[in-house]
C-alpha cells in the first residue's frame, strides 16, 4: 500500500472511482469506504457501526447513505446517522491529488469522552442495548472511570422515572461488585447496569422534582415527620421532610436513621424490598458521590410511603402472632442493647445464627434478646441475622417448588441490606441511634422463621455430614472451570455448591472463586435476583473470610445462581458484537473477501 508522508494512502484514480461507483481501501487499518457524490469525493469506515454490515454494499441517495442489512441511514458528508439505534459513521479526511484520491485512515472523534457520554445518554433515553455497550466500551477506553459510567447511569435512573426502580438496584449492587472483577468483565458488568435502568426508564413519565423546606428543623423533629408522613401514606411531604435532611446538611448516618426509622415502621415492608432498596439507594451514593443525594434519596419514598407491611398478612398473625412478638420484643430491645453495650467485644454470631432458623418463634426472639444483652451491637446482630439467611439458602431442599428460591432469597438480601444499614447509622456515633431501626432485625427473624419448611429436610452442606468432596478436580483452575460448565447445564444446584465448597476447602484464594461466580452471572440474561444475591454474598462473605461461614455463604449464593442458569444469553451477544465492533473487528468477515 502506498503511504505519504503526511499518513495519506493511496485509495486510487477518480476514473476508477466513476468506473466501480465505490473503492475499498484494505490494509492494516480498517477498511474505508470511498464513494463520489454530486461531484464531491467522501471516505468513511466501511463498516456499519451498527452492526458492522459492509456499507460499500449499501446505496446513496441525495447525499445519504443507506446500509441495506438493518437500514439505517447516513449523511455521507458528516457519517451522522439519522436513526439513533445505530451511530455515526467515522470518516476519513480526503486529498485529491492530480486525479488521484488519497485518504488518510483516522479513525475516531475529536471528544472522545465527550462522544462516548453523548451515545450513552442517546442508548438510555432510546432504551438502545448495542449502543449501550458500545459507549461502556468506548468511554472506558476513552479514559472515562468507572464510577462515572455508573453516576452517569444512575442519575439518569433518578431523573427519567418516577421512583426507584429494579434497574437502579442492579446498577448498585454491580457498582459494589466491580473491584472483584476482571478488566474485561467491568464493561460488562457496567452494560447489564445500564441496560436495565435504561429499560426501567423507557415509556416512564419522569421524575417530579420537589423541594425541600424553608425551614431547619431539628433531626429529631424530621424523623417524627417523616414516619408521620409514612403512616398517613403522604408522599409529598414525606419527600420534602429528606429533602429538607440533605438541605440542612445531615451526614449519611443521620440520614439513615432517618428513612430506616421510618421504613421499619412496617413490618417486612413489600416482602423485604422496599428496606432492601432504601439501602441500595444509600449504597449508590457511596458510588457516585453524596453530592447527588437529593436526587437519589427521595427516589425511594413513594415506595416506602405506599408499601405494605406483613402486619396486614394471615401468615405473620396466625397461628402465632408474629407481629405482636416483634412489637414486644422492639419496647425491650433498646434497653437490653444499652445494658450490654459496656461488656466488650461480643462474638456470638455463628451461635446467634443458629438459634435464629429454629422452631420456636418466641425462642428466637428470647435468644436476640439474651444477644444483645451479653454485649452484641445492632450490627452484630444484623451480622448474625444475614448468616442465618445464607444458611436458609445453602441448605434449601430442591423438592421444593422453584419458585420457593425467592422466598429463602428475599429474606437474605433483605438481612443483608437490615446488617449495612445499621453499620450505617452506627458510624454516626449515637449510643441510641440504632433503637428503632434495630426493629428490622426482628422483621428478618420472623420472616426467616417462616421460611423454615423450605430446609425441610435441609440440603446436605457440601463437604460436611459425610458429603466428601474428593470426587472432584484438585487444582484451582480445574474446579473454577468445572463450576462454570455446571452453569451451562441445567439442575446442577448442587453440583455447584460442592464445587465451591472444593476450592475454599483447599484453601484457594476466594478472589479467584468471586470472579467464576461473577463471570458465570455476567454471561448469562440474569434475573433482577440474581444480582441481587451475589452481590449480597460477596458482601456477606467479606465479614467472614474463609472460615465455614464465609464458606456456607458462597455455597448460597453458587446453588441459587446455578437453580437460574443457564439463560439465552442474548445480552452477551450484545456486547460481544460491541466490542468486536469497538475493536475494529469485522462482523461480517465473508463479505470483505
Amino acid at each position: 500500500m502506498e503511504r505519504s508522508a503526511s499518513g495519506y494512502v493511496y485509495a486510487g484514480t477518480l476514473a476508477d472511482l466513476e468506473a466501480k461507483g465505490r473503492l475499498v481501501v484494505r490494509g492494516p487499518h480498517p477498511p474505508i469506504l470511498v464513494m463520489r457524490d454530486k461531484g464531491a469525493v467522501f471516505a468513511l469506515d466501511n463498516r456499519c457501526p451498527h452492526m458492522g454490515f459492509p456499507l460499500d454494499r449499501g446505496s446513496v441517495e441525495d447525499g445519504i447513505l443507506t446500509c441495506h442489512w438493518h437500514h439505517a441511514r447516513f449523511d455521507l458528508a458528516s457519517g451522522c446517522t439519522f436513526d439513533p439505534w445505530a451511530d455515526d459513521v467515522p470518516i476519513c479526511p480526503v486529498e485529491l491529488r492530480d486525479g488521484e484520491i488519497w485518504v488518510k485512515p483516522v479513525f475516531g472523534h475529536a471528544d472522545p469522552a465527550g462522544h462516548w457520554r453523548r451515545r450513552l445518554d442517546d442508548g438510555l433515553a432510546h432504551n438502545l442495548g448495542l449502543v449501550i455497550a458500545k459507549a461502556v466500551i468506548g468511554a472506558l477506553a476513552a479514559g472515562i472511570a468507572s464510577r462515572d459510567v455508573v453516576r452517569q447511569a444512575a442519575l439518569f435512573g433518578a431523573r427519567n422515572r418516577d421512583g426507584w426502580g429494579i434497574g437502579l438496584t442492579i446498577l448498585t449492587a454491580l457498582g459494589n461488585l466491580l473491584p472483584v472483577l476482571s478488566d474485561g468483565e467491568v464493561a460488562l458488568a457496567l452494560f447489564h447496569g445500564a441496560r436495565r435502568v435504561a429499560a426501567d426508564c423507557d415509556g416512564e413519565a419522569p421524575r417530579r422534582e420537589r423541594a425541600p423546606l424553608a425551614s431547619r428543623p431539628e433531626p429529631a423533629v424530621l424523623r417524627g415527620w417523616l414516619r408521620r408522613w409514612s403512616t398517613v401514606r403522604h408522599r409529598e411531604a414525606a419527600e420534602r421532610t429528606v429533602l429538607t435532611a440533605i438541605a440542612a446538611g445531615a451526614p449519611a448516618a443521620a440520614l439513615a436513621e432517618l428513612l430506616f426509622t421510618a421504613e421499619t415502621d412496617r413490618v417486612f415492608a413489600d416482602g423485604g424490598h422496599s428496606l432492601d432498596f432504601v439501602n441500595k439507594a444509600f449504597e449508590c451514593l457511596d458510588l457516585i458521590g453524596w453530592e447527588h443525594a437529593a436526587a437519589v434519596l427521595p427516589t425511594v419514598v413513594g415506595q416506602m410511603v405506599a408499601a405494605r407491611g406483613a402486619e396486614e398478612e394471615t401468615a405473620w398473625r396466625q397461628p402465632v402472632d408474629l407481629v405482636a412478638l416483634c412489637r414486644s420484643a422492639a419496647a425491650e430491645l433498646p434497653g437490653l442493647l444499652a445494658a450490654g453495650a459496656g461488656r466488650g467485644a461480643w462474638s456470638g454470631h455463628a451461635a446467634l445464627a443458629h438459634a435464629m432458623l429454629g422452631d420456636d418463634a418466641a425462642a428466637i426472639m428470647e435468644a436476640i434478646g439474651a444477644a444483645a444483652r451479653a454485649g452484641a451491637s445492632p450490627e452484630d446482630l444484623g451480622r448474625a441475622l444475614a448468616y442465618a439467611a445464607a444458611l436458609r439458602v445453602a441448605r434449601f431442599g430442591t423438592a421444593n417448588e422453584h419458585a420457593d428460591w425467592e422466598t429463602t432469597h428475599h429474606v437474605f438480601t433483605y438481612a443483608n441490606a437490615v446488617h449495612r444499614a445499621l453499620a450505617r447509622i452506627a458510624t454516626g456515633g449515637t449510643p441510641r441511634a440504632c433503637d428503632a431501626a434495630v426493629r428490622g432485625v426482628l422483621h428478618g427473624a420472623m420472616a426467616l422463621y417462616l421460611a423454615r419448611y423450605l430446609n425441610v429436610p435441609p440440603a446436605r452442606l457440601p463437604g460436611e455430614d459425610g458429603d466428601g468432596l474428593d470426587d472432584l478436580p484438585r487444582e484451582a483452575g480445574e474446579i473454577r472451570t468445572a463450576l462454570l460448565d455446571a452453569f451451562d447445564r441445567q439442575r446442577q444446584v448442587d453440583a455447584a455448591g460442592r464445587l465451591v465448597a472444593r476450592h475454599l476447602t483447599l484453601g484457594y484464594p476466594s478472589e479467584a472463586l468471586i470472579g467464576t461466580l461473577a463471570q458465570a452471572l455476567l454471561r448469562e440474561d440474569g434475573g433482577f435476583h440474581a444480582y441481587q444475591m451475589l452481590e449480597a454474598g460477596v458482601r456477606q462473605f467479606g465479614e467472614w473470610g474463609g472460615g465455614p461461614e464465609g464458606r456456607h455463604i458462597l455455597i448460597a449464593v453458587a446453588r441459587y445462581l446455578a437453580a437460574h442458569a443457564p439463560t439465552e444469553r442474548a445480552a452477551l451477544q450484545t456486547a460481544d458484537i460491541a466490542r468486536r465492533l469497538m475493536r475494529g473487528g469485522q462482523v461480517h468477515e465473508e463479505a470483505e473477501t
